[in-house]
């Protein structure tokens, strides 16, 4: 029978403040699912917690020190969006020390250890559950200005495969999916310079940049039972982008 209802489910998206975080937890909890998320900030994150009714979740994707904590407190979580991330476009010569290092603490290094200290009391308890980082093309197809932030997403779509084939024993299913240009707040400044967006409509097959409930749709797959058998998968969204 075809199902996509999350009744039953506990998700944590993180960066779930605005932008695509929110959309993707907006869909999870019309689909029926408990919703955690997340923000650096303590005031967003109490917005957050009143706009899905859960208790608020403050969290700096650079302290993975926090995460253990975070794990235990939200001992019902079965799903997790690692949606958080950074980018700070820039040509490859002019990236700075400071700059390459909190793109990949924040996109790689923290989700590695936050979806880490989540697996591991999945694994302790034989609890079944589901991963769904949000990567990007750029970890797919070179896209200027966007070197580290390509990098950090290619190691994503690797660190996808690796934990699936490592937690695919217990139950764990983990999967990504890899957005192209997407029509939110943030990529308003880019999408609005007609030549820019001009641009990157050429090199979309399908001539036209998402929109959030494009991403929605994916997660919202992955994360169910109509995706039961899926994982170690990285599902692009890219309207034909990284054809060629």
């Amino acid at each position: 029978m075809i199902d996509f209802s999350l009744a039953g489910r506990t998700a944590l998206v993180t960066g779930a403040s605005r932008g695509l975080g929110q959309a993707i937890a907006d869909g999870l909890a019309e689909l029926g699912a408990t919703v955690y998320g997340t923000s650096r900030s303590a005031g967003a994150a109490d917005k957050i917690a009143e706009r899905y009714g859960t208790a608020p979740c403050v969290l700096d994707l650079t302290r993975p020190e926090t995460f253990a904590e975070l794990a235990e407190r939200l001992d019902d979580v079965d799903l997790l969006i690692n949606n958080g991330g950074m980018n700070v476009p820039e040509a490859a010569v002019d990236v700075r020390v400071e700059d390459y290092d909190a793109v990949m603490a924040t996109n790689l290094r923290g989700t590695f250890f936050l979806t880490t200290a989540f697996g591991r009391r999945w694994i302790e308890s034989g609890r079944a559950a589901a991963v769904i980082n949000v990567g990007s093309q750029t970890g797919t197809v070179a896209i200027e200005e966007r070197s580290v932030y390509g990098a950090s997403k290619a190691a994503l779509d690797n660190l996808t495969k690796t934990l699936a084939l490592e937690w695919g024993s217990h139950g764990i299913r983990v999967n990504a999916i890899a957005p192209t240009w997407i029509r939110t707040e943030l990529t308003e400044s880019t999408l609005s310079r007609p030549e820019w967006a001009a641009e990157l409509l050429g090199r979309i097959p399908l001539g036209r940049f998402g929109e959030p409930i494009d991403v929605v749709g994916a997660v919202a797959f992955l994360a169910g039972p109509m995706a039961g058998l899926i994982t170690g998968h990285t599902l692009l969204i890219d309207g034909g982008y990284t054809i060629r």
